[in-house]
Order: C-alpha cells, then structure tokens, then sequence
C-alpha cells in the first residue's frame, strides 16, 4: 500500500477481510499477514489498531457475537410460527461465520483465554446464539405459542448443539432447511 494514504473504517475492513479469510482457508489459513493482504493493506495497519493478532482476533469473534443479534429474532415474536421463526434464525447463524469461529477459538489457546474474560463458560459465539434463542423462547411462552412449563434455556441449548451437528462440516453442503425444520419441531415439541 502506498505510504500515505488513508483508510477508512479500518477496523470494519479488517474484520471483514478476516471473515472471507476464515471462511474461505479455515483457522490454521487466518493469519494477520493473509488479513490484511486480503483486506489490501499493510501488515503494519493491523498492529497499529491492535495490540497483537490474538487481540485481533478476540475483538473479531466479539464483533461477530454483536451481529448475531442482527438476525431479526426478536422482531419475530408474535408473529409466523415459532417453528419457521428459530428455524430461520438457526440458519442465519449457522450460515454465517459463527461456524468457522468455533473451530478458530478451539484452535487458538491464547485467542479462547482472551475471550474467557468476556464469555466464562462455553464457545461464545455458540453461547451468544443460545442466548438469542432462549430469549426468543421465552417471549413466545409469555405469549402461550409454547409451553408455558417450557424450560426455554434447555430447549435453546438444544438447538443450537442439534443445528451445530448439522452445520459442523462447512466443507460440505448446508443441510436442507426440511432437515434443520425436523431438528426444531422435535426439540420444541410441535
């Protein structure tokens, strides 16, 4: 990149470039020079915004945790049926980069200790889902469109583990939305 000339919105770039990378080559293919070669700028860019890769790539996973929310899921309560609503938002999730991230956090040592301060338990990405759908769940129950002795958690835990099976392999095809559709009637019960 020629000296001198500025770059805007840097941090969305590069989280953006890390993404196709992570999607594109896998954990081990994420390294700060294929990032910010794909992201068309100096590897020195990166350094200057952040204290070394493994923050990077901890204030990545975050920001994509952030966009899980985006799915539309709370917009959804009250309306369609529950079934088509968590189904949708399982695939929202799991189409987007929350699967390679599971693998990039079991990967790196450093990057899962970064994110522990953060998200105590469990792989945050997946974590954060379970949390989007447990809400979602329960404001359909308050609304009697599930059980009302549903135990929304469980049931949300149980989603997202059952769709994560399904999406694991990203080298293979995403599964039919009949298969994840046969996964959330059976776990919610309808």
């Amino acid at each position: 990149m020629p000296t001198g000339v500025a770059l805007r919105a840097v941090r969305a770039q590069l989280f953006d470039a890390a993404e196709r990378v992570l999607l594109r080559d896998g954990p081990s293919g994420l390294t700060s020079r294929a990032v910010t070669t794909e992201a068309d700028c100096a590897k020195g860019v990166l350094h200057r915004h952040f204290d070394d890769f493994d923050g990077f790539l901890a204030e990545f996973v975050l920001d994509r945790i952030e966009k899980l929310d985006e799915k539309g899921l709370r917009d959804a309560v009250g309306t369609g049926t529950v079934v088509d609503n968590v189904t949708a938002a399982l695939a929202a999730v799991f189409e987007s980069v929350a699967v390679a991230i599971v693998p990039l956090v079991i990967f790196r040592d450093e990057l899962r200790a970064r994110l522990r301060r953060e998200w105590p338990a469990g792989v945050p990405v997946l974590t954060q889902a379970a949390v989007m759908i447990g809400g979602y769940l329960e404001a359909e129950r308050d609304q009697g469109r599930i059980a009302e002795n549903a135990d929304v958690e469980t049931l949300a835990a149980t989603l997202i583990g059952a769709a994560h099976l399904l999406y694991a392999d990203r080298t293979a095809p995403a599964p039919e939305a009949a298969q994840v559709r046969k996964v959330v009637e059976t776990v919610i019960g309808t």
